[in-house]
């Protein structure tokens, strides 16, 4: 049994995201930081449902706590699926945004992926078989109004699957970013309203996370073998 590490495994996308893989008979690993309640509950849930999942609580953007728990999650077996799903939103117009926003959003998008995915590489690049997925966003993509932080960590981090893809390629691991839109959700509910979603996306409705979900399930599957490098839009049809 494959097991992968999602981290932000609580959230919204997160949750449908472990949800999927162990119906895939994958081994998940629910990540939090901060809501780790909510990470073991749907570790039981998916053990209850007949699935294997555990959960794990460190802060991505400590590099120092971020490699003691893989360390110990190695342990009991190889890693060799990571999303990167982890993500946090500090939104304002550049002219009043503090630096403790800007940094905070690229510590855990962009400082976060180096601080998980780096020292799974090797022992992944061994077993030459892997996937990694970072979950980018439209913003990464587009850009938006006050989110020039996010926009920003989630652009840089486009740059880091292409490089990181050609890397790897020779070993059987792809890498790709998953760039989603307005995904149902507590994030999305809190800034957009119905008419403004019917009236930016051409498909006039919010994503589901299950939606989400199932493209990464099919990245991390072998048919998804020569699909690497590449940054996947799932936004209803947005420009």
């Amino acid at each position: 049994m494959k097991k992968a590490l999602i981290t932000g495994g609580s959230g919204d996308i997160g949750s449908a995201l472990c949800t999927r893989l162990a119906q895939n008979n994958i081994h998940v690993i629910v990540h939090s930081n901060h809501n780790f309640d909510k990470a073991r509950q749907l570790a039981r849930q998916i053990t209850q449902q007949g699935g294997s999942a555990e959960a794990v609580a460190f802060d991505v953007c400590d590099s120092e706590a971020s490699a003691h728990a893989i360390q110990k999650l190695s342990a009991s077996g190889l890693i060799q699926i990571i999303i990167n799903n982890a993500g946090i939103h500090r939104d304002a117009p550049l002219v009043g945004m503090s630096r403790q926003n800007w940094t905070e959003v690229i510590d855990v998008s962009l400082h976060g992926f180096y601080n998980v995915t780096q020292p799974l590489l090797m022992p992944m690049i061994q077993s030459r078989w892997g996937r990694i997925i970072n979950m980018s966003s439209v913003a990464g993509v587009m850009g938006n109004r006050g989110q020039c932080n996010y926009s920003a960590a989630k652009a840089a981090l486009h740059g880091a699957t292409k490089s990181l893809a050609q890397e790897l390629a020779s070993r059987k691991i792809t890498v790709n970013a998953i760039a989603p839109g307005i995904i149902q959700g507590n994030m999305s509910e809190n800034s957009f309203d119905a008419q403004t979603i019917k009236t930016i996306v051409p498909m006039k409705r919010a994503g589901k996370p299950e939606e989400v979900a199932a493209l990464a399930a099919f990245l991390c599957s072998d048919e998804a073998s020569y699909i690497s490098g590449q940054i996947i839009n799932i936004n209803g049809a947005m420009a």
